[in-house]
């Protein structure tokens, strides 16, 4: 474990007031009860279900069961509770900030666990599960801005008995409901929540980045690694199940974020216990 906090101190340290970014991908929720998408963890999602599930064409073909699917995906996900890596992110956020640098925190994940684990400077730039919205675009309720909270709809009635009729509308006009989610058929700058433009800024300006917990399958993370490459900063990636660095100039931990991350923590003066 110590030489794996001696590469994150590494690489942290010299920092100061320098630009630090983490990403974050499922593996970060793994210990929170939370399975992975394409992980290899024995409950990732897509391993069960097409990836055909989680898009735009699904839901207008079948509302009911795009929305039977993710209310059974989401309900354990809504009901998770931060991990120590959560924890931890959030604690290196104020202590990059306290010492004048900058830090942004981009999570794939839909959860709500950074958040709650204290993280502010962050972009959800996949959506996030506790909100929902118009599909229509330029509803107020739609894209491009507009987003309600999921709470403020009773699915009860749907989920004893699934049926078109009972699915949630939008108030402003009518039209059921979908997640407030990136599908797999979608775009990036389709909404403003997922903040692509501060993402691609954050990509061209950092100084050090820290990956966690992901799968390397979208193109949020291509867009990092390939700046980070081209500009050479120093770029680690914490797996615990120590899969090759997914380009050169990467440096694979081997280890347990929940375990690391807090350890990494404590090395650099940075409380993380809540």
């Amino acid at each position: 474990m110590s030489s794996h906090v001696d590469v994150l101190t590494e690489m942290l340290s010299p920092l100061e007031s320098g630009y630090l970014v983490v990403v974050t991908g499922a593996g970060i929720s793994v210990s929170s009860g939370i399975p992975t998408f394409r992980g290899t963890d024995p409950g990732a999602i897509w391993k069960r279900d097409v990836t055909e599930l989680g898009t735009y064409r699904f839901f207008r073909e079948d509302p009911v069961e795009s929305w039977r699917w993710y209310l059974s995906r989401f309900s354990s996900v809504l009901e998770a509770r931060p991990n120590d890596a959560h924890r931890a992110v959030a604690a290196l956020e104020r202590w990059q900030l306290a010492r004048g640098g900058r830090f942004l925190l981009i999570t794939q994940n839909v959860d709500t666990l950074h958040e709650d684990a204290g993280s502010q400077e962050m972009v959800k730039v996949h959506g996030t599960a506790d909100r929902i919205r118009c599909p229509r675009n330029g509803c107020v309720h739609g894209a491009p801005r507009g987003s309600l909270p999921r709470d403020d709809f009773d699915v009860g009635p749907f989920l004893e008995e699934p049926d078109l009729r009972k699915l949630p509308r939008c108030p402003a006009c009518g039209e059921v409901l979908r997640q407030h989610v990136l599908w797999f058929d979608e775009y990036y700058s389709e909404h403003e929540d997922y903040q692509w433009d501060r993402v691609q800024e954050a990509a061209v300006t950092l100084d050090a980045l820290l990956f966690v917990g992901t799968s390397f399958s979208v193109g949020v993370t291509e867009l990092f690694l390939q700046y980070a490459a081209a500009r050479r900063r120093p770029t680690v990636s914490i797996d615990p199940g120590g899969a090759r660095a997914p380009s050169p100039g990467v440096q694979v931990i081997q280890a347990k974020s929940e375990e690391v991350l807090p350890a990494a923590c404590e090395a650099l003066g940075a409380p993380w216990r809540s």
